[in-house]
């Protein structure tokens, strides 16, 4: 059985999350269109600047006033920004992510025109809130959301790292 580009692309992610120096949650995400790769990203600060596991050992970098990290950028926005940088097309693409879009990103999906989402983890259950607002946001708008679903018989060869919201 062949897996579906679904499955290969998540599985992608979650092996790029790996690389993320963040120890609240580590996310990745690979940006797509017709089947063939435009670009990825993980979570982290902008590149040449520093790693937060390194420079804040323990603690992680230093919070914002909603408890986000302050120096970060998504997953997402690193996907984009890159493919962006690079002269890629992104309209109509496919963006697969392990937490689904905050409010943030999914105003940058939408933007960027980015017309489906598929994402493995709920950030509304990771962050302890009511809502998935970057879900309900794009939904409202026409992008096509969905929870990824592996293809009956495959399974993920791990998950994204995750620690609670509220426990770090």
């Amino acid at each position: 059985m062949k897996p579906r580009f679904d499955d290969i692309f998540m599985e992608l992610a979650v092996n790029l999350a790996k690389r993320s120096h963040c120890i609240k949650a580590q996310v990745g995400a690979v940006l797509t269109k017709d089947t063939r790769i435009i670009s990825i990203g993980y979570n982290g600060p902008p590149a040449e600047t520093h790693n937060c596991d390194e420079e804040f050992p323990g603690v992680g970098c230093p919070r914002d006033s909603k408890g986000s990290c302050s120096l970060a950028l998504h997953a997402e926005q690193n996907a984009i920004l890159y493919a962006a940088k690079n002269g890629s097309a992104i309209e109509e693409a496919t963006i697969y992510v392990t937490l689904s879009p905050c409010i943030a990103c999914a105003r940058i999906i939408y933007s960027m025109k980015i017309q489906r989402v598929v994402y493995l983890h709920s950030y509304a259950e990771y962050k302890g809130i009511g809502s998935d607002e970057g879900v309900d946001f794009l939904r409202k708008f026409g992008v096509n959301v969905e929870q990824y679903v592996p293809t009956s018989g495959f399974l993920l060869q791990d998950q994204a790292p995750l620690a609670s919201a509220r426990s770090v």
